[in-house]
């Protein structure tokens, strides 16, 4: 075994983050990262890490430990993470000072974690005088994988009291073996010690919907099927499938995407208000909605779902795109890249109410939007000449955050009454002029600070699986096609199809052209 012995814009929405650069530090910890010299662990995890320690929120004697199968020194695995750093990052003001500060708290063990005890047996010495420290094991492997290391740190007498477990997305490919995965996590790891990760969550207009609803008096009243007559909810990539092919022609976009991503994005849409912000109190309010999902049966599978799969076409830049085929080196498959769903939560605020639900690949442009859609008003005052449009909330995730509320405005001049619809815009960028924490940075420090409201618990991973599950069912029953549509357009005819069964139409946005 090969061992070896640390700008865009800050949130105004943390305020017991306080001080001369921001932050409270934390106490001083241990994170330990499986699948250190990984895609993740280097484009993201690393990079978090760093922004996090240069905001002053990491201690000097905390403690940064890449673990993989490959052999590299301690040096070595600190070029490897600076190369990366300085490839993926756009930063400008890169403060070369306090990245080598940074570096010297990265540290690196080669494992194969799936077999040698020996490697387990010397691992576990490098905790040794740090037992009361906070002890964080992030799990940027395959989920297969989660419960063997999970074993593996327990035989190594590495888990204690302090130690967490972050278990990063997907949880399984359907719900057995996300259970089956759950059950192995939890021989080993108590439930309020295991941080099952989605990214989405920790994004900053993510986490406004709880404060757009429940502190705002003027919305919270409206939230419900008595004034809004439907909700969108996309996730729209620009990009193709790049270099996950063989992972994603195994798993397509209903379970890479609407499992988890959107499916947490529909709970924090339409939960009822909780007793707290306590983790448990956020996330019981969130299994409820999951719960309430009335299933997509086989015979209501056509009307109500859409699924995709890009073909060859022209971007918004101009640029040629191969088709999905292509991407995935294969000559024939059923995988989609693309799926729209038409779902319906079965309780009193929300019954008869359309959810919306769309995400793909090599669409239009990149952009992640929840859409919530007014009735129109029950009678117009203004004549049969002029037209008075339903007011609209646009809540952008990104890469524009902002949040736009579409009212009707006069127009003005003479010339009678003239209805112009106009966004009361908040934008992030126009607002906040201090730098705001990625979505990673966020989550890794509430695993650090034992703060669990922005992680699934164990029965929301699986009651999403239960529903996503009928409907890859209800698809195989019915020998469901998958419908082509050219790379750079949001997805097949179909999928308008089925909004405007109910006279709807999907939010469009503006096409930037020259960017992909």
């Amino acid at each position: 075994m090969a061992v070896t012995s640390n700008q865009k814009k800050t949130s105004a929405a943390e305020p017991q983050e306080t001080g001369g650069s921001g932050f409270v530090p934390v106490s001083p910890f241990d994170i330990v990262v499986f699948g250190g010299t990984g895609d993740l662990a280097r484009r993201k995890l690393l990079p978090s890490l760093f922004h996090r320690y240069c905001d002053g929120q990491i201690p000097k004697n905390s403690r940064i430990i890449g673990v993989s199968r490959s052999a590299h020194s301690r040096s070595e695995y600190q070029k490897l993470i600076s190369d990366a750093y300085h490839e993926f990052s756009n930063e400008d003001d890169f403060d070369a000072k306090k990245w080598a500060a940074f570096s010297d708290m990265l540290d690196y063990y080669s494992i194969d974690v799936m077999d040698s005890k020996a490697d387990w047996a010397e691992f576990a010495s490098v905790f040794k005088g740090a037992e009361t420290k906070t002890r964080v094991f992030y799990l940027a492997m395959p989920p297969r994988m989660y419960a063997n290391i999970c074993e593996g740190l327990k035989a190594a007498g590495c888990v204690s009291d302090v130690a967490r477990v972050v278990l990063e997305k997907p949880i399984g490919t359907d719900y057995e073996s996300a259970r089956a995965i759950n059950e192995g996590v939890g021989k080993v790891f108590r439930e309020n010690n295991i941080y099952r990760i989605d990214h989405y969550l920790g994004k900053e207009t993510v986490q406004n919907l709880l404060v757009l609803r429940f502190a705002n008096i003027l919305l919270e009243p409206l939230w419900s099927h008595s004034a809004i007559e439907h909700v969108q909810i996309t996730a729209a990539e620009s990009i193709g499938v790049g270099g996950r092919g063989a992972y994603y022609d195994g798993a397509g976009a209903l379970r890479d995407m609407v499992q988890n991503h959107l499916l947490q994005l529909l709970c924090l849409t339409a939960m009822e208000a909780p007793a707290s912000l306590e983790a448990d109190d956020v996330r019981t309010e969130k299994i409820k909605v999951l719960r309430a999902l009335r299933p997509i049966a086989a015979d209501s599978i056509e009307t109500q779902t859409v699924r995709g799969q890009y073909a060859r076409g022209t971007l918004p830049d101009g640029h040629f795109a191969k088709d999905y085929l292509t991407d995935v080196d294969v000559n024939q498959s059923e995988t989609e890249s693309f799926v729209a769903l038409q779902a319906y939560i079965d309780n009193w605020r929300w019954a008869g109410v359309p959810f919306y639900l769309r995400t793909g690949k090599r669409m239009a442009q990149r952009r992640s939007e929840i859409v919530i859609q007014f009735k129109p008003v029950p009678h117009s005052v203004f004549g049969s000449d002029t037209l008075v449009n339903a007011n609209r909330l646009v809540i952008r995730l990104q890469p524009d955050e902002a949040v736009k509320l579409w009212m009707e405005i006069k127009e003005p001049g003479a010339g009678g009454m003239r209805l112009k619809t106009l966004p009361l815009n908040l934008s992030y960028a126009d607002n906040f002029t201090v730098r705001y924490p990625d979505a990673y940075e966020r989550l890794l420090m509430d695993v650090v600070r034992g703060n669990l409201s922005l992680f699934m618990r164990r029965d929301e991973v699986e009651a999403a699986w239960k529903w996503v599950d009928q409907i890859h069912a209800g698809w195989e029953a019915v020998k469901q096609r998958v419908e082509l549509y050219p790379a750079g357009e949001d997805g097949p005819r179909e999928s308008g199809d089925m909004l405007a069964n109910n006279n709807h139409t999907w939010n469009s946005a503006p096409i930037l052209r020259g960017k992909s």
